[in-house]
């Protein structure tokens, strides 16, 4: 099994591979029981959004890892891929501007993504 920051950074550079869009990893561990780590994305369109999650659900399966659930996946404008102690967040723009997962969860602290994410 990985640790729950090693399967955070993995979805990071999944989406990343994808062209997801503004990829953060916010470490909730301290403030929630929720999750250990939130990863947020934003994809341009729904087929984007399903690419991107089903890159995640592939990296993290060939680690051994499968998610405990899926939710929104046929709506397109925000999926949730909940792998226990990382919870993946993959938005439309508009959704991710509704929710503010980042205003909710300010307390977290923002992961260091340089070295895992791609310049663009």
């Amino acid at each position: 099994m990985l640790e729950a920051k090693e399967m955070a950074l993995i979805a990071a550079r999944a989406l990343d591979a994808k062209k997801g869009k503004d990829i953060r990893v916010l470490e909730i561990d301290k403030i929630t029981t929720l999750a250990d780590y939130f990863v947020i994305c934003t994809g341009a369109s729904n087929t984007q959004i399903n690419a991107l999650c089903d890159e995640v659900e592939r990296e993290l399966s060939a680690q051994g890892e499968e998610p405990l659930h899926r939710e929104g996946y046929r709506g397109g404008t925000w999926v949730l891929l909940d792998y226990g102690c990382v919870a993946i967040h993959v938005f439309n723009n508009e959704a991710r501007q509704f929710y503010s997962l980042e205003h909710l969860w300010a307390d977290g602290k923002d992961v260091d993504l340089s070295g895992v994410l791609t310049e663009d």
